[in-house]
């Protein structure tokens, strides 16, 4: 019987701002497997902040999405048909399946496939707090800001999929958590249900002054440790109540998303108090993954680290969910659901 997919094609690059005019949705039959392929049912589709770096045809620290071809992303489903041996129907897996409902993958290629344990944890979260989102914030954390008990440890995009794995984390090491979220609900979100010391809501301050005030009255002993996924007006409010020798680790700078330039004030304060600030990729530190993976999935199992999904119907709803993603409009991660 054959077997119709449906399909998000990127078919132009964006002039600022990403809509819907740059995807289109397509049937197409799913191919007869051969050797080595599996076919994989998709359950979730992960959408993430960097896809949108990825729409433009520029350099940057991955390829451009080819036009005309399905929406590269992270997915989590179950073998439909096997021609590997090491995959069997019904097996539950994670991988880089597209923005689409069925994936014929080449299972021997390093990284496109991973069987995970669906018993101790929710499939949705390996696309979350124990998948790539969790892992980004384990490394910032452990590897770049290096948090010791007793130091504060600040995050941007708190309530987000990333933010919100980094202060539970920086918890679990004995450290004072304090995130920057955009809205009141978001913020009480961090503070009454993951745990977080205070939160700061960005969007009731006009401007970068403003939000330092507010920064400063819950972070008087200064800030440690930094993990930046914003960049803007929210990291000019940071830097000057960093500690000597605090630490930032760069990960996203989702203002600058649609091209804007993300200007510094005062770049001077890096040198002033010695800090230490490093952009990384966490694709390009798998060496890590087995630690990192390991703590969170037993963290998330014991229920010691706590997340929250938005979750989209359906794979014609994945380019308005997209949007609504760079917009702010998710609470925690966003994924869509295509079954």
């Amino acid at each position: 019987m054959t077997i119709i997919n449906k399909q998000i094609l990127l078919i132009s690059r964006p002039e600022g701002a990403a809509s819907a005019a740059n995807f289109r949705l397509r049937e197409v039959a799913v191919p007869e497997l051969q050797d080595g392929q599996v076919l994989v049912r998709q359950h979730y589709l992960s959408l993430d902040p960097y896809m949108r770096g990825r729409m433009n045809d520029a350099k940057s620290y991955a390829q451009p999405q080819a036009l005309n071809e399905v929406m590269g992303g992270g997915t989590a489903g179950e073998i439909a048909a096997s021609r590997h041996p090491k995959f069997k129907v019904g097996e539950a897996v994670v991988g880089m399946g597209g923005w689409q409902q069925y994936s014929v993958l080449d299972a021997a290629q390093s990284g496109m496939l991973r069987k995970v344990d669906v018993q101790r944890i929710p499939l949705s979260a390996y696309l979350g707090v124990v998948g790539m989102p969790g892992v980004t914030a384990w490394y910032g954390l452990v590897r770049i800001c290096e948090p010791k008990a007793g130091a504060t440890v600040v995050v941007s995009a708190a309530s987000g999929a990333v933010g919100s794995a980094v202060g539970q984390l920086a918890k679990v090491r004995g450290c004072r958590a304090v995130g920057i979220a955009g809205g009141a609900d978001k913020c009480r979100y961090v503070v009454d249900e993951l745990g977080f010391d205070a939160c700061v809501d960005y969007k009731a301050h006009a401007d970068s002054k403003a939000l330092y005030q507010a920064l400063k009255e819950v972070t008087p002993e200064g800030v440690d440790g930094y993990f930046e996924n914003v960049g803007g007006r929210v990291l000019d409010a940071v830097l000057p109540r960093m500690n000597a020798f605090g630490r930032i680790a760069l990960c996203g700078m989702i203002s600058g998303y649609n091209g804007a330039p993300i200007p510094l004030t005062q770049p001077q304060l890096i040198l002033q108090s010695r800090l230490r600030v490093e952009g990384f990729i966490v694709s390009e530190h798998m060496e890590d993954w087995p630690p990192a993976l390991k703590e969170l999935g037993d963290l998330v199992a014991s229920g010691k680290l706590k997340y929250r999904e938005t979750v989209a119907q359906g794979i014609e709803a994945a380019p308005q969910a997209f949007l609504g993603l760079l917009e702010g409009r998710n609470f925690g991660k966003q994924l869509v659901k295509l079954i």
